[in-house]
């Protein structure tokens, strides 16, 4: 069985194509394809210039021993009927290994936050063997990077940050790091591919490479033939825990922005737009009416954030951010928590069949304070009925309904109290308690009117409507198939 690692053991969770736009643009590309540079005679030269730049990290932690719950419950027991308090638990020392390199000649130094993450105890050893102890500047768990810094007497040799975003599927890149403990290791290959989702955080854009990375290598970092840091070395996916080359790295377009943040705040504070957003899926376009699935469709709106004040609403989706085409749903949020806090953007959404333009000032990221926002809330009227097109049973939502699906006391819309089995609605994972909220981001506070929207649909020769479902405290588009009768 095939088991993904950290690169220092820890385990974490499991193309678009790009076509050319014609002959012009076609032979406009090829003096760039012809700058691309082959692989040197020998790594020699860059490897004895950057070695100096990168450490190994270790860390101690003082651990409880564990004991069989069992046997605890009777040392506990046996302690007690005597009066006596049991010995206190056994703690051991637990160490573990990783890398990092120098940024800055006075001693700050780039890592993985789990390299450090839980640490007691932190030394950096330079290449030439000198031992320093080390404490974290700041660290950062949505993107795993930390910041350390080390006092030294003299200047530490240390390496530039390079630029991701001009590296190329097929790029040769050098690997230096700490891999089993061993010290200084030079690999080499290529950039396998970019923009890589492993599910680890939500700002997920690894530069996945075939140079060999094993345990250890974490927070060592990824070079360019020129010398340049263009990724932290982070993960690996391997049956063993030993390289099969497929290794990850965080790319410096985002990795030199958090490090800044850590070095001048010791935190990272990020850009809010005040949405909750959704993957467009083919037929979710159909239903949007959009040439294509492309962008990030808005399943809620937080209230009394920056895009609610702006006029954005559920439904819309964003094509457009600060001048960025978001050509998918994960892009979006890298994008707005990479722009500073304060400045108003330009914000393209597509909305009821046009585009419409919103300038949006963001605010600051505090997942505290939205995961208390409240849900906006209406009253509803008495009615039932039953959607044969979409294989479900509707209700008016009532006291009744409210107590038997346990929904919130002002929860608006239209309830689901029976999907029929095989039906379009089935297919979807709609089930009784479901709240359709809208329908072709038309609100619904009745029954009837969804068999209107339904019914519209169809007339107009369109195979499926969006419904906006709220379910358990969580809003998300559905996109339905009318069976046809």
């Amino acid at each position: 069985m095939i088991q993904k690692y950290i690169a220092d053991l820890r385990p974490f969770p499991a193309i678009r194509k790009f076509f050319g736009l014609g002959l012009a643009l076609g032979l406009m590309a090829a003096p760039l394809a012809a700058q691309a540079r082959s692989a040197p005679d020998s790594f020699a030269d860059l490897a004895e210039r950057l070695l100096p730049t990168v450490v190994n990290i270790a860390t101690t932690q003082m651990v409880e021993t564990k004991r069989n719950e069992e046997f605890e419950e009777f040392f506990q027991e046996f302690f007690e009927r005597r009066g006596n308090k049991p010995p206190q638990r056994e703690q051991r020392r637990s160490t573990s290994l990783g890398s990092g390199f120098i940024v800055d000649s006075s001693g700050y130094i780039v890592t993985n936050n789990h390299v450090i993450a839980e640490a007691d105890e932190i030394s950096v050893r330079l290449s030439d063997d000198t031992l320093l102890d080390a404490k974290v500047v700041g660290r950062d768990e949505k993107t795993d990077l930390a910041l350390l810094k080390v006092e030294t007497t003299k200047p530490l040799p240390s390496v530039p940050w390079g630029d991701s975003n001009v590296t190329r599927i097929g790029d040769w890149v050098v690997a230096i790091g700490n891999p089993f403990g061993l010290g200084g290791t030079v690999t080499a290959g290529i950039v396998s591919a970019r923009q890589r989702d492993i599910n680890s955080g939500p700002y997920d854009d690894f530069i996945q490479t075939d140079a060999a990375i094993n345990r250890g290598n974490s927070g060592g970092p990824m070079f360019n033939l020129d010398g340049e840091v263009i990724g932290v070395n982070t993960a690996i996916f391997s049956p063993s825990g030993g390289s099969v080359g497929i290794g990850f790295a965080i790319p410096s377009a985002l990795a030199k922005n958090v490090i800044l943040q850590l070095r001048d705040q010791g935190e990272v504070r990020r850009g809010w737009l005040g949405v909750r957003i959704q993957t467009v899926t083919d037929e979710l376009a159909e239903g949007l009416r959009l040439d294509k699935a492309t962008g990030a469709l808005v399943a809620s709106v937080t209230p009394g954030g920056p895009a609610e004040m702006a006029g954005l609403v559920q439904g819309d989706v964003v094509l457009r951010f600060d001048e960025g085409e978001v050509t998918d749903m994960r892009k979006l949020p890298r994008m707005v928590a990479e722009t500073p806090i304060g400045k108003a953007v330009s914000v393209v959404v597509w909305r009821k069949g046009k585009e419409k333009t919103f300038q949006i000032k963001l605010g600051e990221l505090d997942e505290e304070r939205i995961a208390k926002a409240s849900l906006k809330t209406g009253e509803t009227e008495k009615e039932s009925g039953k959607i044969g097109d979409l294989g479900l049973a509707l209700g008016q939502i009532t006291p009744e309904l409210r107590q038997r699906f346990k929904l919130e006391e002002k929860t608006k819309g239209v309830v689901i109290t029976e999907v029929e089995e095989g039906g379009s609605g089935s297919e979807k994972g709609l089930r009784p308690g479901d709240v359709i909220v809208e329908v072709d981001q038309e609100e619904v506070s009745n029954p009837s009117q969804v068999a209107e929207r339904v019914e519209k649909a169809k007339t107009e020769g369109f195979r499926v409507v969006t419904l906006l479902v709220y379910r358990n405290g969580d809003f998300q588009w559905v996109a339905v198939r009318i069976d046809k009768s």
